[in-house]
């Protein structure tokens, strides 16, 4: 890619592929999503720095075992509404949630990676009736990772980038200098499975990514997990966080996972009161679905057929 390049415009997240490409209105925004297959809903939200084609590879599979498969550009992402405001877990979730409704259905199976998993829980606790089961792939409980970041020195320097997006502009102009560069730095850099990320996928994370409003966006999500822990809104947030989640729930998380590092994410199951699954994937950094897609893939499929999933 030619570093003076222009930026792409929303049709860079617009992949052909079996889906349909629609936009929904749900809490007075448009979301772009990829949508495929008929029966019960799989909402699937992506995490950073990808967009709604992270999971390309589950998708169609969902599709084929009989379930609605729908994956969504988040608030900010890929061909979704870029508004200046609305980048924390609760109006995140709150987005998840009326899409939902917007979508036809009373309820969803949500899986969720990264920033999607910390939405995804954010969704169990604020809006339990939306969700009939919950996958969080590389995203501990939100309190779980909070513990982590401020106790554990281990995960702090593995996440040491975070606490740089802090700082205003720089973070933004950084990720997209040459090109995005080290947009797929960050993905080699996070992954542990030989040969990935391969050329296509680097180069449409960073035509995403470089989606005008797309960076700042994403950066203000990081700043908001930072932010929020002094001010009123981050005490709420914890507060309500507390109460477990009443959804059998599937954690999913790489074994060499650099950056959110699986002692952090294993004991998430102390915020759930009902069924609960860990499941380390073999060989995986921080994208299991897309460095082990058929794993992950088989994971969410057995979850999502188990009548009676573990205790």
């Amino acid at each position: 890619m030619p570093r003076d390049a222009p930026a792409p415009d929303d049709s860079a997240a617009l992949v052909d592929g079996p889906w349909k490409h629609r936009t929904v209105s749900a809490a007075g925004t448009r979301f772009h999503v990829a949508e495929v297959g008929d029966g019960p809903l799989v909402l699937l939200l992506h995490g950073f720095p990808g967009f709604w084609w992270s999971w390309q590879a589950q998708i169609g599979a969902l599709a084929d075992a009989g379930y609605r498969a729908v994956a969504v550009d988040l608030r900010g992402c890929g061909a979704s509404d870029k508004p200046p405001r609305g980048y924390d877990l609760v109006t995140a979730a709150s987005d998840a949630a009326g899409l939902v409704r917007a979508l036809g259905e009373p309820d969803a199976a949500v899986a969720g990676h990264g920033t999607g998993g910390l939405v995804a829980w954010t969704m169990a606790a604020y809006y339990p009736w939306s969700v009939r089961r919950l996958a969080a792939v590389s995203a501990p409980h939100p309190l779980q990772l909070r513990a982590a970041l401020l106790g554990r020195p281990a995960q702090t320097w593995a996440a040491r980038r975070l606490f740089g997006d802090q700082l205003p502009m720089v973070p933004e102009r950084a990720l997209l200098a040459d090109g995005a560069v080290r947009v797929g730095e960050m993905l080699r850099e996070w992954s542990a499975a030989p040969g990935w990320p391969d050329r296509e996928t680097e180069r449409r994370c960073k035509e995403a990514f470089r989606i005008p409003g797309v960076a700042h966006c994403t950066m203000e999500y990081h700043r908001w997990l930072f932010r929020s822990q002094v001010r009123p809104d981050g005490y709420r947030y914890r507060r309500r966080m507390r109460r477990p989640a009443n959804v059998p729930t599937l954690q999913l998380h790489g074994d060499r996972d650099p950056f959110i590092l699986p002692s952090t994410a294993r004991g998430s199951g102390r915020y759930v009161d009902a069924p609960y699954r860990w499941r380390l994937v073999e060989g995986a950094g921080h994208f299991p679905h897309q460095e082990r897609p058929e794993a992950v893939t088989n994971a969410l499929l057995r979850w999502l057929w188990d009548t009676e999933p573990d205790a």
